[in-house]
C-alpha cells in the first residue's frame, strides 16, 4: 500500500468468486500494513474495495474518535509499531501486538480539531497529486496521438510505408529500445540506511508508485568507488526486473537527490539526441510491461534480465519530431516535479506539527506559527 494520505485508485480486480472468499470494505476504512518493509503505513481508503491479509482495515466509531485523528495517532506510533516486528524473517505486526498499544484519546471535539488542521494539510497534498495525475495523462495522451496513433504535426502530408510492425510514416524506422540506449546497466548491492549519510538508494517499491516519495527513500551505504557508476541523471529509466513488478518502469526528472539504484533494477540510459520522455512514456506503459511478462516465461518468481527489458521493438520518430515533443512534454514534467516538492514541504510540515498536536504540546484552538517549529 503506497497512498498519502487517500487510496484513489487501484491495479486489480476481483471475480465475483473472489469476492466471496473476501470482505468489501466501505470508503472511508483506515487501511494499516501489517507486513513487509511498509509495515504501519495508513491511508483512507476513497472507494469501496477489497484487500490482502497485509492489511488490516479499521472503521473508528464515530462517537468515540475521528477517523482522521485515528490515522494521525497511529501514524505518530509508527516506529514503536515496527520496533515489535523487527528480527523476524518477514516483518508482521500481529492483530494481538497491533491492538495492545494506547491511542491518545482527548475529548471528541477536540479529536476532531487536530484533525482538521493536519487534513488541511492532506487534502493540498492531494490536489496537487490530483494535479500532477492530470498533467501525466496529459503527457501519455500526447504520446499516444503522436508515436502510436501517428497523428503528429503535419501528418497528413507523410505517405505510409511497409515495416515489420506493420504500415509506419515514411522516415520513421523500427528499431528495438537497446539500440537507443547508450547503456543498458545493473543496479549496485548494497545496504539501505536509514541514516542521513552518502546517496540515496531507489529499489522497486519506491519506482511503483505513480511518484517517486524521495523522502522514504533511504539512503545508501557504498563506497565512494562506486558512486559514480551508480548514479542516477536526469533522464535515466530504471526497470524493475524481479518479482511481480517486473517491467514496471519510471523515468528519473531532474529535481531529484543524488541517487544511486538497487541491483533488482536496470538503468536505461538513451543516446544522445534520443528522446527519453518518448522512451520513458513507452517504458511506463501497460504495453512495456506486458511485453516483458510475455517474454520472460511463466515461473513462479518472474525474473527478467537486462537483454529482455531492452529487447521490445519500438517506431523510432524522425530526430526532428522526437525534439518537438521533448519541447512540448517538458513544461507538463517541469509543473508534476514542482507540485511534487510542494506535496513534500507540506507533507514535512504535517510531520512537524503532528506530534506537538497529539502530545499536547500544541493547543489545537491557538493559531500556528513559525515559532512553534523551533
Amino acid at each position: 500500500m503506497d497512498a498519502d494520505p487517500y487510496i484513489t485508485s487501484y491495479s486489480q480486480t476481483y471475480s465475483e468468486f473472489g469476492l466471496q472468499q473476501s470482505k468489501l470494505w466501505p470508503p472511508n476504512t483506515l487501511c494499516l500494513t501489517i507486513a513487509g518493509a511498509n509495515t504501519a503505513e495508513t491511508a483512507i481508503l476513497k472507494f469501496e474495495a477489497c484487500f490482502p491479509d497485509s492489511i488490516v482495515g479499521i472503521i473508528p466509531d464515530e462517537k468515540k474518535a475521528d477517523l482522521h485523528f485515528v490515522k494521525y495517532s497511529l501514524d505518530l506510533m509508527k516506529d514503536k509499531f515496527r520496533s515489535v516486528t523487527r528480527g523476524a524473517t518477514q516483518d508482521n505486526l500481529s492483530l494481538d501486538k497491533l491492538l495492545s498499544f494506547p491511542i491518545p484519546t482527548p475529548p471528541l471535539p477536540v479529536q476532531r480539531r487536530i484533525a482538521g488542521i493536519l487534513s488541511a494539510y492532506d487534502e493540498l497534498i492531494e490536489n496537487n497529486q490530483r494535479r500532477i495525475r492530470i498533467l501525466e495523462d496529459m503527457a501519455r495522451a500526447l504520446y499516444g496521438e503522436w508515436f502510436v496513433n501517428f497523428r503528429f504535426p503535419g501528418h497528413e502530408k507523410v505517405p505510409f510505408v511497409d515495416s515489420p510492425l506493420g504500415p509506419i510514416p515514411k522516415g520513421w524506422e523500427v528499431k528495438r529500445i537497446a539500440d537507443l540506449c547508450e547503456s543498458v546497466s545493473y543496479g549496485f548491492t548494497a545496504s539501505a540506511t536509514r541514516e542521513e549519510v552518502g546517496p540515496k538508494f531507489l529499489r522497486i517499491t519506491d519506482i511503483v508508485p505513480e511518484i517517486i516519495d524521495w523522502d522514504n527513500v533511504p539512503y545508501c551505504e557504498i563506497s565512494d568507488n562506486n558512486v559514480t557508476k551508480y548514479l542516477l541523471l536526469p533522464g535515466d529509466i530504471v526497470i524493475a526486473r524481479t518479482g511481480a513488478t517486473t517491467g514496471y518502469a519510471k523515468r528519473i526528472n531532474k529535481r531529484h537527490p543524488r541517487t544511486v539504484f538497487a541491483s533488482y533494477l536496470v538503468r536505461v540510459r538513451t543516446k544522445p539526441g534520443v528522446s527519453n520522455r518518448m522512451l520513458g512514456l513507452l517504458m511506463e506503459s501497460v504495453d512495456y510491461k506486458q511485453f516483458v511478462k510475455a517474454n520472460i516465461g511463466g515461473a513462479a518468481q518472474p525474473q527478467a534480465n537486462a537483454v529482455v527489458l531492452s529487447s521490445m521493438p519500438l517506431v523510432a520518430p524522425p530526430p526532428a519530431l522526437a525534439q518537438k515533443f521533448n519541447e512540448l512534454v517538458e513544461s507538463f514534467l517541469d509543473e508534476m516535479e514542482v507540485l511534487a516538492e510542494k506535496s513534500r514541504t507540506l507533507r514535512h510540515a504535517r510531520d512537524l506539527l503532528l506530534p506537538r498536536l497529539l502530545s499536547g504540546r500544541l493547543n489545537p484552538y491557538v493559531s500556528v506559527n513559525s515559532s512553534d517549529f523551533s
